[in-house]
């Protein structure tokens, strides 16, 4: 029996495919250039948290998400 592939909400095979392809071609001077843009945004931040924390931080941002959806 095959079993079929499942994706989160919004993706499909053909967006896994793209995030792919864009990722196994990109040059390292463009992987850094991406980095440093996303590293640069006002609306996010990176940090480092235990990973035994990471399901609690996930959780949250599931339900960050949720609520501004329904806005």
């Amino acid at each position: 029996m095959k079993k079929s592939n499942e994706f989160p909400s919004g993706w499909d095979e053909q967006r896994v495919r793209e995030v792919l392809e864009h990722y196994e071609d990109q040059t390292a001077e463009d992987a850094a250039a991406e980095h440093e843009a996303a590293l640069s945004s006002p609306e996010h931040t990176v940090m480092e948290v235990p990973a035994e924390l990471l399901p609690l931080f996930r959780q949250l941002i599931a339900e960050h998400e949720k609520e501004r959806a329904s806005r």
